[in-house]
């Protein structure tokens, strides 16, 4: 099993492994050595930080990551203004290159 499907399961099986019922009890001890060398063989400690694999997550690590900026607000301005004006261009300006209005 991988260490980050392990990682996952950890959280779906409840830490609550002994009732009072169970304590010294011989047919259930199987049960919890079992449970028990389930426990032992999760990882400990905090989680590997991810590592940005395509474009976009590179950006968002970089600029939305442990210190966010304001950077992509103005990447996107900047890319308002180069689509705005490229459709002015392509819509009017480009007729009027070479002759007067």
């Amino acid at each position: 099993m991988s260490y980050i499907a392990r990682r996952a399961l950890s959280t779906l099986i409840p830490p609550k492994i002994a009732s009072p019922s169970a304590i010294g009890g011989a047919q259930d001890a199987v049960r919890m050595q079992r449970v028990v060398n389930f426990y032992e063989k999760l990882p400990r400690g905090p989680a590997p930080k991810r590592q940005p694999k395509g474009p976009l997550e590179w950006y968002q690590h970089r600029y939305m990551g442990e210190n966010p900026s304001a950077m992509p607000l103005l990447h996107l301005i900047g890319g308002i203004i180069l689509l705005g004006y490229s459709f002015n261009y392509y819509f009017h300006l480009r007729h009027h290159k070479n002759n007067a209005h």
